[in-house]
């Protein structure tokens, strides 16, 4: 599935004339499952090992894990950012990996371009380009 959202990704901001090198791309939700603190076996590692392979700028949001420490599958050490709808609105791209509660908050999304929601977990704003994965 990581690859899969990578390649929908890349060819949603190509429809935009945008590349996924130089994207700005915020993954929402490290753990594997919703409104845990455990991010063992989870998904959206690989999905920010392969956009960064791809030359995006990654950043994710979990308010269940403020700091990503290195496991044995991924070397990620980036600290969480805010939960807010301006923070979200700064990236080119949003990518809803895990489907935290917090996360299902409408107004979160305001300011997003493109939402690519591989849980089916919201409802997009008007004016916001959704994929679902």
């Amino acid at each position: 599935m990581p690859s899969y959202v990578v390649r929908r990704l890349s060819e949603a901001l190509a429809d935009d004339r945008k590349t996924l090198n130089g994207a700005k791309v915020l993954v929402l939700g490290l753990s594997y499952k919703p409104d845990i603190d455990d991010d063992r076996e989870s998904p959206s590692y690989e999905i920010m090992e392969l956009l960064e392979q791809r030359g995006a700028e990654v950043a994710y949001c979990d308010p269940h894990i403020p700091v990503a420490h290195p496991g044995r599958r991924h070397s990620v050490t980036l600290p969480s950012v805010p939960l807010s709808a301006e923070e979200f609105a700064k990236y080119d791209a949003v990518v809803l990996s895990t489907a935290h509660t917090q996360f299902k908050d409408p107004a979160l999304y305001a300011g997003v371009r493109l939402l690519c929601d591989t849980r089916n977990a919201v409802r997009p704003p008007e004016g916001c380009r959704y994929l679902r994965a």
